[in-house]
């Protein structure tokens, strides 16, 4: 991707100040065309987050939205794979080109850093100088063009990914997942913690995996509990987008690359999660954004991780190896 200072010649103080303001000129104009910035993210894994941002990002596109969908959990990215999506990165023709993101559909495209890489089981062995880098260039690089909707989807935890997208995105939103159980919400209380210290607003909690569908009949069991992402929307004053039952259709799916939440089919999975996509519709609105005051900040590279030269603070070449 462009303006990355990766192959080893940064150049000199100058020339890395110049391409950061560069960057910066760059993430304004492509967030400038964006309507809405939504985080999917929790303080826990395994509670279905990426399911949800896959889910929401095609169904807001099902409804005739522009919507794009970019994947910074960086060390584990299962989105392309959750969309069956099997093509490469094209290389740009010139270094001032965008690069395009895999098309979905008409209406979806599609960010991951999965589908850069050659090797897709490569593990991504970064600190957090790359990882901030990356994530900015994903906003930057990319040919987003005009969209209604950009769905981010974070991995679990308050680290450099969200923290990265919550310092770069004005006007971003988060929308919260959790399961009932007390375990899952201990951690997801950090979550909401994080967004009030970043003020990050909440457009609302999502209740996952709040009981269980079987697949013959339909009736419902809670082997999670249920209500305990309600319970700790109204603890924080949140809305409560909704509750999302458990299916095992939504896992076959996933592991079959056509989600199953968005689909045809007659569940009451699917009817619960259509009203969480109608509810964060009806909140955020596909109306035009303000205007920006100023170019968005870069994140506190310096302060946070040691300095880089992906950063304003220039480069250190013994406290990072980008």
């Amino acid at each position: 991707m462009a303006g990355s200072c990766g192959s080893g010649s940064c150049g000199t103080k100058e020339d890395q100040q110049a391409q950061v303001a560069q960057q910066e000129n760059a993430i304004t104009r492509s967030l400038g065309k964006i309507k809405n910035k939504i985080l999917v993210m929790s303080g826990k894994g395994g509670v279905g987050k990426s399911t949800v941002a896959v889910n929401l990002a095609l169904g807001l596109a099902n409804k005739g939205h522009k919507v794009g969908l970019m994947d910074v959990d960086l060390h584990g990215p299962d989105v392309v794979r959750m969309l069956n999506l099997t093509g490469s990165i094209e290389p740009p023709q010139s270094a001032d080109d965008l690069v395009a993101p895999l098309m979905y559909n008409d209406n979806l495209k599609v960010v991951s850093l999965e589908y850069m890489l050659r090797d897709r089981d490569e593990a991504i062995i970064w600190r957090g100088p790359m990882k901030i880098q990356a994530i900015r260039q994903f906003i930057s690089d990319m040919d987003w063009g005009e969209l209604d909707y950009l769905i981010i989807d974070a991995p679990p935890g308050t680290g450099d990914e969200p923290l990265s997208v919550a310092q770069t995105i004005p006007h971003l939103k988060a929308v919260v997942v959790t399961t009932p159980q007390k375990m899952a919400l201990a951690d997801v209380r950090k979550s909401i913690n994080f967004c009030k210290v970043v003020k990050l607003d909440v457009t609302g909690v999502v209740e996952n995996m709040s009981g269980f569908i079987c697949p013959e009949c339909n009736a419902e069991v809670d082997i999670f509990k249920s209500g305990g992402g309600e319970a700790l929307a109204r603890e924080y004053d949140l809305p409560f987008l909704g509750r999302i039952p458990m299916d095992p259709r939504v896992v076959v799916g996933g592991d079959d690359g056509i989600p199953y939440l968005t689909s045809d089919s007659e569940s009451p999975a699917i009817a619960s999660f259509g009203k969480v996509i109608s509810a964060v519709e009806n909140r955020l609105p596909p109306v035009a954004p303000l205007q920006m005051a100023s170019t968005p900040k870069a994140p506190p590279i310096a302060a946070a991780s040691g300095g880089c030269a992906c950063g304003p603070s220039g480069c250190d070449e013994d406290k990072c190896d980008c």
